[in-house]
């Protein structure tokens, strides 16, 4: 339940997120908005990280898993900053969701990992929601689209990295490091491309910072709380929310192929996080005799 619940702030919070960048706009050239986004989520951090990171040791292997999250999250931001101010925010959210069927892709392709009859249908049925997203042929698939997909190629490898890291160490420490090594890749980018933002755009850069920054930190208190076959099916009433604010805010129209679509791939992730939960049932559960004892 606790695990839930974080889950359910992570998506609220996230969700502000999008609301507060398409209301900003294109003005800010992606890049920079998310290297701004992030230094003003280092600051607002700083005291808190500095304390835990005082009393804590990370080995090598821990320092290189923050470097390659942090390399992955930012140009997977970069993407999601031009996406969202090229396409409605419902398109962007159910793209999003297709980063565990890549993940259970790449993990057969450089992990070795089987993958069964049932997963490959089930990746199937997600490609084609994506498909009927797109629906490729019958209408211009822009950038940002092409843009989002590899988005969630990339929040997958960098959601995978925050589990393995939040079991670790602090949560602090988690959403701290990210920050920094975010941060840090994303200034030459940022430099390359500099626009003086208005105060209104650094007001509202200023809210995405607080509401993404804590929206880390709860999703790691979630993953910390729970298995992702727990927290993973909350993070689907993202869509309806998302969807919801495109309609009532920002009158992007209620479009019946994205919301099939996304059905689609939920259907997918639905089945695939059950059998994960199915099979690590299977691998842990002791024999019958040991439930005696």
């Amino acid at each position: 339940m606790v695990g839930i619940l974080w889950m359910l702030v992570t998506g609220l919070c996230f969700v502000a997120v999008t609301a507060l960048v398409k209301f900003m706009g294109s003005g800010v050239p992606p890049a920079q908005s998310a290297f701004l986004r992030y230094v003003i989520g280092s600051l607002m951090l700083a005291p808190v990280v500095w304390r835990v990171m005082r009393d804590t040791k990370l080995t090598p292997r821990q320092w290189t898993l923050f470097g390659v999250r942090g390399t992955m999250h930012a140009v997977g931001v970069i993407l999601w900053f031009y996406a969202m101010t090229r396409i409605p925010i419902a398109e962007v959210t159910a793209m999003n969701y297709l980063s565990p069927v890549y993940v259970t892709i790449l993990a057969a392709i450089f992990l070795g990992e089987k993958l069964a009859m049932r997963r490959i249908a089930a990746i199937l049925v997600a490609l084609l929601g994506t498909l009927i997203i797109l629906r490729p042929g019958f209408r211009e698939v822009n950038p940002g689209h092409l843009a989002m997909l590899l988005a969630a190629v990339v929040f997958g490898g960098s959601y995978i990295l925050a589990k393995i890291t939040a079991d670790e160490v602090h949560p602090g420490v988690v959403v701290g490091m990210l920050s920094l090594v975010v941060t840090i890749t994303l200034a030459p980018f940022a430099a390359a491309d500099w626009v003086t933002p208005t105060l209104y755009e650094l007001a509202i850069l200023c809210g995405v910072a607080a509401f993404a920054t804590f929206g880390h930190y709860a999703m790691t208190l979630a993953l910390r709380a729970a298995p992702i076959a727990v927290t993973q099916p909350i993070t689907f009433l993202q869509l309806i929310w998302a969807t919801a604010l495109g309609v009532l805010v920002f009158d992007e129209g209620l479009d019946v192929w994205v919301v099939t679509g996304g059905c689609f791939i939920l259907a997918a992730i639905s089945f695939i996080t059950w059998r994960e939960v199915v099979l690590k049932r299977r691998i842990v559960a002791p024999p019958a005799p040991a439930t005696k004892f």
